[in-house]
């Protein structure tokens, strides 16, 4: 079958959609993580508890279809790294998948007793449910920047010599603290838009702008690391754009500071850290004045801004090897053949607009406030 668009476009493609799927997931399914985050210290009553689980409750099993999306686009077209990250990572994924599993049932079982124990302990376990996954998505992506411990064999098959306590180092945690506020800024923005006029919106707010610093020290923190640490590899010799998928045809060295090369060849991507800054900081001032528009809009565009800064300052690479560079994953070496490529393209092209458009539809229709007397008087309420 001849496929029309040139191998090389296929694989920037892909790599940009892997970047728009995981920042669709920040923006929908970040805000209920941080709602759930925020649970046991925004709302204080019963009812109050109730309200800021149901500003949620009707769209967070949708949002999570860009979480499936993301884990599916790096199956098919990124097989390597799916198969190193998926395995390497294993005991990471369980525990997020485990922490995931508590929200519906939490959501479920809550409201069953009356009994202020048992409520009490579902709404720790949603704390669990938003807190946990925010945490270890953060200390993955520090641990990509890192670089895995993995090598791959002449038979192109993986080996993962890391333990699962040594993901958790100071940069990984930094980073995963970062994504904690990240969420927990986007759940605050949230609120300010969902929660009625009261109490639990103020608490909010007051979170939210706490969050907003945190996110903002934190990011510059990072980039600190980055810059004055060990951290970076580096793409040796022109690579083979069109060629087929071999890690072990490439050449990554580490070289320290190397993620910020990006930077400097091309200013333009500077916007990134820039936008993720000024998001936050946009979205302080919202949370502040309560002005919901700014700081719903302030919060996406610095969680879009800090997501593009480590997908473009690590491009091409995608997954480097800290244990033997020369296994390192990249744009170039670890996609799927050009026709399985372009065969998913179609198959995005129909099925994006479709997710995307009925996302608008279901906030258009279940937009507002909700408020304790709603809750109170009605039995479609969590």
């Amino acid at each position: 079958m001849h496929v029309p668009i040139d191998y090389d476009i296929l694989r920037i493609i892909w790599w940009s959609l892997l970047g728009v799927l995981l920042i669709g997931f920040t923006l929908t399914d970040g805000f209920d993580l941080g709602v759930a985050t925020l649970l046991p210290f925004a709302a204080r009553t019963d009812d109050e508890r109730r309200m800021v689980i149901n500003t949620v409750g009707a769209t967070w099993e949708g949002n999570q279809v860009w979480f499936i999306l993301g884990g599916g686009a790096i199956f098919a077209a990124w097989p390597f790294v799916y198969a190193v990250a998926f395995s390497g990572f294993y005991l990471a994924m369980f525990l997020v998948l485990a922490a995931l599993i508590l929200r519906p049932v939490a959501f479920k079982y809550r409201s069953k007793r009356e009994s202020r124990g048992w409520r009490a302990t579902w709404d720790w376990a949603l704390f669990v449910g938003g807190f946990v996954p925010a945490l270890v998505f953060g200390v993955a992506v520090g641990n990509v920047l890192q670089g895995a411990p993995f090598h791959l064999d002449d038979d192109l098959r993986s080996y993962y010599t890391g333990a699962f306590l040594g993901l958790f180092t100071p940069f990984s945690l930094l980073c995963g603290l970062l994504s904690v506020a990240m969420v927990i800024l986007h759940g605050a923005a949230w609120l300010t838009i969902k929660a009625e006029l009261g109490e639990v919106r103020d608490r909010a707010r007051r979170i939210g702008s706490v969050a907003a610093v945190a996110s903002i020290v934190l990011f510059v923190t990072g980039f600190a690391f980055v810059r004055f640490g060990s951290l970076g590899y580096r793409l040796v010799g022109a690579p083979d754009t069109t060629g087929p998928s071999n890690p072990l045809h490439t050449i990554v060295v580490k070289a320290p500071g190397a993620w910020l090369d990006n930077f400097s060849g091309h200013p333009w991507m500077l916007i990134a850290p820039t936008l993720g800054i000024i998001g936050a900081v946009a979205a302080f001032f919202g949370v502040q004045r309560g002005r919901e528009a700014l700081a719903m809009g302030g919060s996406s565009a610095s969680a879009l801004g800090i997501i593009s800064t480590v997908g473009l300052s690590m491009f091409p690479i995608i997954l480097p090897s800290s244990t033997d560079p020369r296994s390192s994953l990249t744009v170039w070496n670890a996609s799927s053949s050009q026709l399985t490529l372009f065969i998913m393209l179609l198959a995005t092209i129909i099925l994006l607009p479709i997710v995307l458009g009925y996302t608008v539809f279901v906030f258009r229709v279940l937009w507002g406030r909700i408020d304790t007397k709603a809750i109170l008087t009605s039995h479609d309420f969590y």
